[in-house]
């Protein structure tokens, strides 16, 4: 597999050393939530989290009314959104591999801020495939894709976690035949380790 595996995120979450953590739930999603774009009456549906790292925007979607379902292949990580949405049946966290797992209903939507530019590049299509199959038509795909180059990106080199998302990769990732994309500009959130992420809600078509 290219890229890091699941021992790499277990060693970094048994020691702690998670930088990319804001340890706190992204304000965008607490946007989406205040706005009333991201509303579970209105959702009609489960919401899926991959990824879902330490849990903080699982258990404030828990807290919001959502039916989520939270994944993650690295059992610390695991057990730490586990402990975190313990309280909240509403809540099911799956050691699982986003690549293989399958959803045993449609979803109304995905929450993706931490997966795909955590996978090596090589995956890429593999996910977003996923993302696709998991949706049922009309779901939605609410993305923070990852603006994190490094001066490497000049001689072409892939460096990460977390890989660069550019807007003109990530429209050819989603196609606009299979994805109903917004206009831009899109909202800009700062990451204090110096990244940023572009916030962009998909529609499956």
């Amino acid at each position: 597999m290219s890229g890091p595996d699941v021992s790499f995120w277990q060693d970094n979450f048994t020691s702690g050393h998670t930088p990319w953590d804001r340890r706190a739930t992204s304000s965008q999603l607490l946007a989406w939530l205040a706005s009333g774009e991201l509303d579970a009456a209105r959702l009609g549906g489960a919401i899926a989290v991959p990824g879902c790292g330490s849990g903080h925007e699982v258990l404030t979607l828990a807290e919001h009314g959502f039916e989520v379902v939270a994944l993650d292949y690295a059992p610390a990580a695991v057990e730490l959104t586990r402990q975190r949405v313990a309280a909240w049946p509403n809540a099911t966290v799956v050691e699982a591999d986003v690549l293989q797992w399958r959803a045993d209903r449609p979803l109304a939507a995905v929450y993706e801020q931490t997966c795909l530019c955590a996978l090596h590049p090589d995956h890429w299509q593999r996910y977003a495939a996923q993302l696709a199959a998991w949706l049922r038509p009309g779901g939605r795909l609410f993305a923070l894709f990852m603006q994190a180059q490094r001066e490497g990106a000049a001689e072409g080199r892939i460096q990460g976690p977390p890989y660069h998302c550019d807007i003109n990769g990530m429209r050819a990732l989603f196609p606009s035949d299979s994805w109903t994309w917004p206009t831009p500009p899109y909202s800009r959130t700062s990451h204090a380790m110096g990244w940023a992420e572009l916030a962009v809600v998909l529609t499956r078509r």
